[in-house]
């Protein structure tokens, strides 16, 4: 049965499809194919299979000679393993590293690897269907998949064991082949948040030379990314966005996605002295923010960034916690109207352990939160390590796989490729609940901090990244060429920014002190930050013993109608012991007690 080998990695859908195309009209088939289901039909009989599908995927196990697969029918079952091939491995395959050689996998998806040849590149096959278009030839069914699959997105998702949510994502990358489509105001959008984030750093750069900022250069599509994100959620209807990240690229994200003040910023980078005592050191690597944001449509979205230590990815745990006290105060029962968001570092994500408990966890009825969106800032070194001595695992995203969550890998180069993907993510969470992964493929432009020299590690990397254009510049010249801009569009935007960031330094240095925006100060109505002194004053902590009574008898007397094990019964008697006949108390009781009284 070697000759019917093929058919095991066959894909069924496209059987079931033929089939009941033949079965409504057999001359809507193409002939080699009529001729195969009819036979088909005829061995049904013999075998009293319930499931043609079933029966047809096993046929290889069989021992039906006498069944008679045609070399039409033969290279229509390869061209099925060839769309699979590239949806299962596709992802291997792009043009995702905009400064590295990607690793060679093997086998690649060269069409010999699945039993075809250039002889049949002009030969039109059915199984085009499969993918969502009409009878063509082999030659345009390859550029279809490499088109959706081979760019500057990959797409792992094949390990999904939900059949729904796997048609989902095919038909949803089927749309546009993959690639953006843009109207020209978003791609103004798209570059005027690439210029604000590019300026921003430059302007760090130059203002405070050899200072700390933990640069998000070589990540910078980040910021068109999350602000296409904001203005989609607030279109689908998400009123609250809790966001979590470390240190890189965390001053760009408070000025130009949160709309923190920059006077603030610089204040901080002038080392000034705060308004409110507790804060010192390099706080603003650490601070949160809480913001209410109205969209280019009108629409208001509360925007929230946690503040976190500097342990990576403890924050993560935070944000969850967030979103689902949010979602149980406020929407209870509809987790699409919070929105977490968690940014991650590359070495962070594949190597700390508080976010694989953090995953696993993420659709336990207690803790999960309709689904995060995780983006990955990879900047291929893991504070002076090299990716290829630092994990196991191929991506740094693997652990996605745990909850079957996809991941999309994206070019950082390429804006619109990253916003597209955002995009997806958004649709995916709110369609299905559930975690989602993008893998922002970029690099570093400096050290893990400005005063880190990265050359002493990564000599060849660095001389590489060195020569390497901004992702402001290589999109600026894409709508150049496209005829979307004209030359000095991007001058007068990034002189405009500029401007704007020098006027608030001036400003800054005209303020004595640092001032603290207070993280969700609504959420603590009624509470007040005390002194020291106020904290050590003593406290009458009495409580009323009528009271104290009333309760005890409430959780020291089992009901008499129900029967319980011997253990919960002496438990409960030696409660009730200890307060009625000895006048004690312990921890337990106490607990007990304060639940019962203020819940």
């Amino acid at each position: 049965m070697d000759r019917f080998s093929f058919l095991n990695a066959a894909h069924t859908e496209f059987f079931a499809q033929l089939y009941e195309q033949y079965t409504e009209n057999p001359d809507s088939v193409e002939p080699s194919w009529r001729s195969f289901f009819q036979g088909f039909d005829f061995g049904m009989t013999t075998y009293n299979e319930e499931n043609p599908v079933t029966y047809l995927a096993n046929l290889a196990a069989s021992d039906v000679e006498s069944v008679h697969v045609s070399e039409k029918l033969q290279k229509e079952f390869n061209v099925l393993k060839l769309i699979d091939g590239y949806r299962s491995r596709g992802h291997l395959f792009t043009k995702t590293n905009p400064v590295r050689e990607r690793r060679s996998s093997s086998p690649t998806l060269d069409i010999e690897n699945f039993g075809l040849s250039k002889a049949d590149l002009n030969t039109v096959f059915d199984a085009a269907r499969v993918i969502k278009i009409k009878p063509c030839s082999l030659q345009e069914i390859i550029k279809h998949l490499d088109t959706i699959y081979c760019q500057h997105i990959g797409v792992e998702y094949m390990y999904i064991r939900n059949p729904e949510v796997v048609e989902w994502i095919q038909n949803k990358i089927g749309i546009n082949d993959n690639q953006p489509n843009f109207t020209t105001n978003e791609k103004l959008a798209i570059l005027n948040k690439l210029n604000q984030a590019v300026s921003f750093e430059n302007f760090l750069h130059t203002k405070y030379v050899g200072q700390k900022r933990f640069s998000l250069e070589g990540g910078e599509s980040i910021i068109p990314a999350l602000d296409a994100l904001i203005e989609k959620a607030a279109e689908k209807g998400v009123e609250q966005f809790v966001m979590g990240m470390a240190h890189r690229g965390r001053l760009n994200v408070l000025a130009n996605i949160f709309g923190k003040s920059t006077q603030d910023i610089f204040s901080e980078f002038d080392g000034k002295d705060y308004d409110q005592e507790y804060f010192d050191g390099d706080v603003k690597y650490h601070l949160g923010l809480t913001a209410d944001k109205v969209t280019s449509t009108g629409k208001k979205i509360n925007i929230n960034l946690a503040p976190n230590p500097s342990h990576l990815e403890t924050v993560g745990a935070v944000i969850e916690g967030i979103t689902r006290a949010k979602q149980d105060k406020y929407f209870p029962n509809d987790f699409s109207k919070v929105l977490p968001i968690a940014v991650h570092g590359d070495a962070a994500i594949a190597g700390q352990g508080i976010l694989y408990e953090i995953i696993q966890m993420a659709q336990l009825d207690g803790y999960k939160t309709g689904g995060t969106i995780h983006i990955v800032i990879n900047n291929q070194v893991g504070f002076t390590t090299n990716y290829l001595d630092a994990r196991s695992s191929k991506y740094c995203t693997d652990v996605a796989k745990v909850t079957l969550s996809p991941v999309l890998h994206v070019n950082a180069d390429d804006a619109e490729a990253v916003v597209h993907a955002v995009s997806f993510a958004l649709d995916y969470r709110m369609q299905f609940g559930s975690d989602v992964f993008i893998d922002l493929l970029g690099y570093r432009k400096y050290g893990h901090n400005e005063g880190d020299e990265p050359r002493f590690t990564q000599p060849v990397l660095y001389k590489i990244i060195a020569k390497h254009r901004n992702p402001r510049d290589i999109y600026a010249d894409k709508l150049l060429a496209e005829g979307a801009i004209d030359a000095n569009l991007v001058k007068d935007l990034e002189a405009k920014y500029k401007q704007d960031l020098d006027d608030n330094l001036q400003a800054s240095r005209k303020k004595d002190l640092t001032i603290i925006t207070p993280f969700m100060k609504n959420e603590w109505k009624g509470f007040e930050q005390v002194t020291d002194v106020q904290m050590l004053q003593k406290t009458d902590t009495g409580f009323p013993k009528d009271k104290l009574v009333t309760i005890a008898n409430a959780i020291c007397n089992l009901p008499s109608d129900k029967k319980f094990i011997s253990k919960i019964e002496k438990l409960i008697n030696d409660r009730k012991t200890m307060f009625f006949e000895t006048n004690k108390l312990d921890w337990s009781m106490v607990n007990i007690w304060l639940m019962v009284h203020y819940y």
